[in-house]
């Protein structure tokens, strides 16, 4: 992946966050995101299949980030565990919190992309992550 790929893929988690955001906040932009993710994906890949996408994401990322590699248990359950990366993230450095979580949301595209193609992967993650979980639903103007 070049690195204009790269930026805008981890875009959206820079967005979220300030530019001098502290941990905590880092963790709660990082867990709204795969919120969305699993939002955007389900139907396609059912629940089971995002968990697994989740935890194989977390197993290749934790051999750069050792910080993550806590996470790597083994749970084989159907739901992500978002509450134990966001409570790992954020009590990480916020340099590091924002790389590892922009790494496991490169390796997540990069790991999709080798199963259901570079232009549906991309239509998904757009579509999680073009307005974020916590922003207000955009309304119809009143006539």
């Amino acid at each position: 992946m070049d690195s204009r790929e790269s930026s805008r893929f981890t875009a959206p988690l820079a967005q979220r966050v300030a530019e001098d955001a502290a941990p905590h906040q880092i963790a709660d932009a990082i867990g709204a995101m795969w919120t969305d993710i699993q939002f955007a994906l389900q139907p396609v890949l059912g629940q089971r299949g995002v968990a697994a996408l989740f935890r194989r994401t977390l197993h290749l990322t934790a051999t750069r980030h050792p910080c993550l590699a806590p996470l790597k248990t083994g749970n084989t359950t159907a739901a992500i565990e978002l509450g134990e990366l966001i409570r790992l993230i954020a009590a990480q450095q916020p340099a590091i919190a924002m790389e590892a979580g922009s790494a496991l949301f490169m390796n997540f595209r990069e790991l999709l992309t080798t199963l259901i193609g570079a232009p549906l992967t991309e239509r998904l993650l757009k579509a999680a992550w073009s307005t974020p979980s916590s922003a207000p639903l955009a309304q119809d103007p009143k006539p």
